[in-house]
């Protein structure tokens, strides 16, 4: 009937059949809808859609990484997953700090 194949690299880890990457397209494309769908027709309080709006964009990040990405907690894949993980902290700490200064800054300029 219908044949899953997978394509190895050269690292022999698998990088999905087309029945991963059809599912994750699917995902995907409802994780889009929905925070479309949220804003365009506003049901909600605009905080709980801007909540669920990031929520969801960080669902969707989670599936990319996984089916398209095909980063998981495998042996192969370890040493992908801590450089991922130094990204984010960085990024984090540098996205963070700067709002933490600006806001300083903010305050320190309407106090004079």
């Amino acid at each position: 009937m219908y044949k899953q194949s997978s394509v190895h690299s050269s690292a022999g880890t698998a990088h999905g059949s087309s029945r991963s990457y059809l599912v994750g397209f699917i995902v995907s494309v409802l994780l889009t809808l929905i925070p479309f769908a949220l804003v365009m027709y506003p049901t909600l309080p605009r905080t709980v859609t801007a909540w669920l709006v990031v929520a969801l964009g960080a669902v969707q990040i989670i599936a990319h990484l996984k089916f398209f990405l095909h980063l998981d907690t495998a042996s192969e894949q370890r040493w992908n997953l801590i450089a991922l993980i130094f990204s984010a902290v960085i990024i984090l700490l540098l996205v963070g700090l700067s709002l933490w200064i600006m806001d300083s800054i903010h305050h320190n300029m309407l106090a004079h």
